[in-house]
């Protein structure tokens, strides 16, 4: 169980930058004076609804992902994928809030974080289900 806590924690990171970046839908909605249920009208409150709304839909892969590498794979390798994750999700939703095209590096970093805990959950799985075939 000990050897969990670092992706513990990671998934509990993971869910307040969540939290921290749907508080900022809401501070930029005050700031330009468009609310609910509103989507629309500003270029600044679009972007930032969009950095969000990626972040959640990315949410579903990240973290199945994230627990079945530490569960099949290492606990440890899957915490510091969790927090390259992370890294990479804040500097998307930054470089979002300021211009589309400075997502892009962000975006990268998660998508190969993901990329790799995604495949190595997924290599890991297949080849214990062939090794423990035998046994």
């Amino acid at each position: 169980m000990e050897a969990y806590l670092p992706v513990g924690l990671v998934t509990v990171v993971a869910c307040i930058v969540l939290f921290v970046m749907a508080a900022a839908v809401a501070r930029t909605r005050i700031a330009v004076g468009i609310l609910p249920p509103a989507m629309t009208g500003d270029p600044l409150l679009e972007r930032t609804i969009r950095a969000h709304s990626n972040t959640l839909e990315w949410m579903p892969v990240f973290l199945p992902a994230l627990w079945l590498f530490a569960i099949y794979g290492n606990p440890v390798w899957a915490s510091v994928l969790g927090a390259v994750w992370i890294v990479g999700r804040i500097v998307y939703f930054i470089g979002y809030r300021i211009a589309p095209e400075k997502r892009r590096i962000g975006f990268g970093i998660q998508a190969m974080a993901a990329f790799i805990l995604v495949i190595g959950a997924g290599w890991r799985i297949v080849y214990l289900m062939v090794t423990l075939r035998g046994a």
